[in-house]
């Protein structure tokens, strides 16, 4: 038997399979597994024989009915095309992030025997007036392509649950922080880069007011919580399948606060603040605060402060 990870040579991916690895036969409601196959344009890093790995691309419905045998048991739809590059470029973001995520489905449809699914969804499905603190069911106005296409899938997701061919799970992650390497081409980049950078004594951006609410998650957080989301029982769902994974609601301003007290006064020097529209208009379309009670009851978890999230990176990729 076998888990399916798309996106697994990417950072999170990559930290998703170490932790069902070091998992297995530990969780209680985990699919038992054999191995795991890392989907994605590139091969894994993650050495160990129960890992392999197939590249090629999630939209083209040959390879991935190649990929999902019969011998899957869960999925973990992992890859997309990330916000700011969506928008920019508007076809590849329907063909990977819609096509993609339907070929999928259909190829997990065909099996026949009902895998679990988890779906990586974003909180770009929000847009337009909020309240302070977003409820579950708020309805969706996404304001991106990336928002919309992932709004389509949340939907699709929801309504192949209902029909039998998967046992889904929707996770809407909050902004992850703080990543190593690299800036990416998500408009949430420089949440990371206003703490990664200065940590490593470079100087990086801040785009957006410091007033901007985000609600964020460590990678450590959002990794346990992907794990739990497959040994969640679906009949504990039941029809909601929908979940926005707990984060801590932190203004831009609390973030460069804490960089200060975890980095000193000299990292926090290395943040200018000079706006840039582009990022402006996606990231202050997001809501910064959620209600987070039905996934705490769940056995999802939180983050307990900025403080830590920061410390975190530093202990790991610093010293």
């Amino acid at each position: 038997m076998k888990i399916i990870v798309t996106g697994g040579a990417g950072f999170l991916g990559t930290r998703l399979i170490k932790a069902l690895l070091a998992r297995a036969g530990q969780v209680e409601g985990l699919p038992a597994f054999e191995s795991i196959v890392s989907v994605d344009l590139a091969p894994c890093a993650v050495d160990d024989p129960r890992v392999s790995s197939v590249t090629g691309n999630v939209s083209d419905p040959a390879f991935i009915r190649a990929a999902v045998t019969p011998d899957t048991v869960a999925v973990y739809h992992m890859a997309a095309v990330v916000s700011g590059q969506a928008e920019a470029d508007f076809d590849l973001g329907m063909s990977v992030n819609l096509d993609g995520t339907r070929a999928l489905l259909e190829a997990c449809r065909a099996l026949g025997t009902t895998p679990r699914f988890v779906f990586a969804s974003s909180l770009a499905v929000f847009g337009g007036p909020m309240p302070e603190v977003v409820p579950e069911d708020l309805a969706l106005l996404p304001q991106s392509s990336y928002g919309a296409q992932k709004a389509i899938g949340e939907l699709l997701v929801g309504d192949y649950s209902r029909k039998g061919f998967i046992d889904g799970r929707v996770c809407r992650l909050p902004t992850i922080v703080v990543r190593p390497g690299k800036p990416n081409a998500a408009a949430s980049s420089f949440a990371s880069g206003i703490i990664r950078e200065p940590l490593n004594g470079q100087a990086s951006n801040c785009p957006v007011p410091p007033a901007t609410r985000m609600w964020l998650s460590s990678p450590a957080t959002v990794t346990d919580n992907l794990v739990h989301a497959i040994a969640v029982p679906g009949e504990r769902l039941g029809g909601r399948r929908t979940l926005n994974l707990p984060g801590l609601c932190v203004t831009v301003a609390e973030m460069l606060a804490s960089l200060e007290r975890v980095g000193g006064p000299e990292a926090r020097a290395r943040v200018t603040e000079v706006p840039e529209q582009r990022i402006i208009d996606i990231v202050c379309s997001w809501p910064g605060d959620f209600d987070v009670s039905r996934p705490l009851a769940l056995g999802f978890t939180r983050d307990g402060d900025f403080d830590a999230v920061v410390r975190q990176y530093k202990d790991e990729f610093i010293g």
